[in-house]
């Protein structure tokens, strides 16, 4: 199952990062999706690594950006997932 838990606020290519706003809790070790606006699966992947304001943090929290490192191209407006 899927649970829409963010967007895709913004992409930086050069380090694959990507800036997600949280409307959930997601925490490393979180499987996440991250699909465009037509459903397209562009990412899948285990959350690794995952700051706020350039700290390392284990989790984030609803309202808050974070910054999770990803493993293919994504774009600001995608939407993010987790699986449980």
């Amino acid at each position: 199952m899927e649970i829409l838990i963010g967007k895709v606020k913004h992409f930086f290519p050069k380090v694959s990062v990507a800036v997600v706003e949280l409307n959930d809790d997601l925490k490393i070790g979180d499987e996440i999706v991250i699909k465009n606006k037509s459903g397209e699966e562009k990412v899948k992947q285990v959350v690794e690594s995952m700051e706020i304001d350039h700290k390392k943090v284990q989790s984030g929290k609803s309202g808050e950006e974070i910054a999770i490192l990803v493993n293919g191209k994504v774009k600001e407006g995608d939407l993010v997932y987790k699986v449980s």
